[in-house]
């Protein structure tokens, strides 16, 4: 359970616009930290150094605060403090964890042609990690998390188990040198006291992994994880930042007020029955919390 006076954190990455999702996910963000007694911390995810644009940050924070969302700290940026991710990154090399990859998409999807399956167990299809590949700029960072299940008890979704090495050894740093998401947020929950994770139930597979590693970092309990319902376009497919009829931006282009887009974000994932303007208060209000 998050204890009083914890915190959470609202982390979009500056790789686009804001979308309903995002206004979706700052509900549940703001309403479970609202009945926690815990506080939200904003957090700009720009590890990935390609993508990443000051313009989206700029527009993350006032699309933020036309909205009426208001944290408590922030906003920080993963990548105005690098040396916590190099701390991290020495202690998992010092236990013989970390080992450079030379397999791509390409390598595991050939694997799984060649199997009539996906890669599901520890490791590689090139077995990398016994072969000392060297590490260079054409090849990515893994970590050996080992098998066995991680349990949790999520405070939306209930009670879930997973393999951290479901789909092999996560990457923790990409051929392009960027950090991957699975270990930039573990370092930061850790380093920032995070004890509430709030965030779409598409991301409930990568908290097994996220666990393991936070434990391997030396973080002895992990947070409490809430995985929430995602908005899905008519074909099922979840929203993107692709999606410019759901963006913010064009929203509030359109003429619709922050109480009409808050109000479409809460009816999308079932906090309201149907389609009314509310308020960032309003909408926080309507979030229940469980005792996980």
């Amino acid at each position: 359970m998050a204890t009083p006076g914890g915190w959470t954190r609202f982390a979009p990455a500056p790789t686009g616009h804001l979308h309903l999702g995002h206004v979706a996910n700052a509900i549940w963000v703001w309403g479970l930290a609202a009945a926690t007694g815990s506080r939200v911390l904003l957090r700009i995810e720009d590890h990935d150094r390609e993508r990443s644009r000051a313009a989206f940050d700029a527009a993350i924070l006032e699309d933020l605060d036309w909205l009426g969302f208001v944290p408590d700290a922030g906003p920080v940026r993963q990548r105005e403090h690098p040396e916590p991710y190099e701390i991290a990154l020495d202690l998992l090399r010092m236990h013989l964890l970390v080992y450079a990859c030379a397999c791509t998409r390409a390598t595991f999807a050939a694997w799984a042609t060649r199997h009539g399956r996906t890669w599901r167990e520890p490791g590689c299809p090139g077995g990398c990690r016994d072969l000392g590949v060297v590490e260079d700029d054409t090849t990515t960072l893994r970590i050996a998390l080992g098998a066995g299940d991680e349990a949790w008890d999520d405070r939306i979704l209930g009670p879930r188990a997973g393999d951290p090495s479901a789909t092999g050894d996560p990457p923790i740093r990409d051929r392009h040198g960027n950090l991957t998401y699975g270990f930039a947020v573990v370092v930061d929950d850790l380093r920032q006291s995070i004890t509430l994770v709030v965030r779409g139930e598409d991301l409930a597979d990568a908290t097994p992994a996220q666990i393991r590693l936070a434990r391997l970092l030396g973080r002895q309990a992990p947070p409490s994880y809430a995985h929430h319902p995602l908005i899905h376009k008519a074909s099922g497919a979840k929203l993107s930042k692709a999606d410019g009829d759901t963006g913010i931006r064009e929203l509030r282009a359109a003429a619709r007020s922050p109480a009409e887009v808050i109000g479409m974000a809460a009816a999308a994932v079932g906090l309201l029955r149907a389609v009314r303007p509310v308020t960032a208060a309003d909408a926080i209000a309507l979030v229940s919390v469980t005792d996980s």
